[in-house]
């Protein structure tokens, strides 16, 4: 690679040219390039331009990619595939993934009242929203619930940890997450007691006539 010096001296000209692994844009730009070939086909890979990525930054990201190469990776491809990790990754907080498993509830025919009911377990779960889904802990996601549940809310408590459920479940099957925390903590909620109201047998009593009478 040239030296500082030399590549501040560099001056363009009407059409761009290269120089070492710099590419000298007619617009005064200078692009870090390294040249490789794979399979006998040459490729170029960016490095970023200069003076943002320093000559010491773009010796590092060459030889980064030598040893790609000499580990039998393409850098380029390399390069494509990290990005391509990073957007994941990007959308993988469990609000958007939450989101994006009530989209499929509503192109699934949901009842208005269940999307409705989901966007309110979303908004309780408010606390875990912005947390990357594979970072969230049991812990985590039992302190949440449990903030409901000391409200005296128990069946909303319950409901919410079984809607958590689905939305991790979700977020395995989109290949966000390898785990699901609320599977976990089944058992670990106030079961509220079930109300039965008494059967009416005798409907004469109910204001009813029973039939033949």
């Amino acid at each position: 690679m040239l030296a500082v010096v030399e590549i501040r001296a560099l001056k363009p000209r009407d059409r761009p040219f290269k120089v070492s692994d710099l590419l000298v844009q007619p617009s005064g730009a200078l692009l870090w390039r390294f040249r490789y070939k794979v399979f006998g086909i040459e490729r170029k890979l960016s490095l970023g331009s200069f003076p943002q990525v320093t000559l010491q930054q773009a010796r590092r990201k060459r030889d980064e990619a030598r040893s790609e190469l000499s580990d039998g990776f393409d850098p380029v491809e390399a390069k494509r595939l990290k990005r391509l990790e990073a957007e994941h990754s990007a959308k993988t907080t469990f609000g958007l993934v939450a989101g994006e498993y009530i989209e499929k509830m509503e192109r699934e025919g949901k009842s208005a009242a269940t999307l409705k009911k989901a966007r309110w377990f979303l908004e309780l779960l408010a606390g875990i929203a912005k947390r990357r889904v594979t970072d969230i802990t049991p812990h985590e996601l039992l302190d949440t619930l449990k903030r409901v549940e000391r409200k005296g809310r128990h069946e909303t408590a319950v409901r919410l940890r079984s809607f958590a459920g689905r939305v991790f479940r979700y977020g395995f099957a989109t290949l966000r997450t390898e785990r699901n925390p609320a599977e976990i903590l089944r058992g670990a909620l106030i079961v509220p007691r079930v109300k039965h109201h008494a059967a009416i047998v005798e409907p004469k009593k109910s204001g009813g006539t029973a039939a033949g009478h």
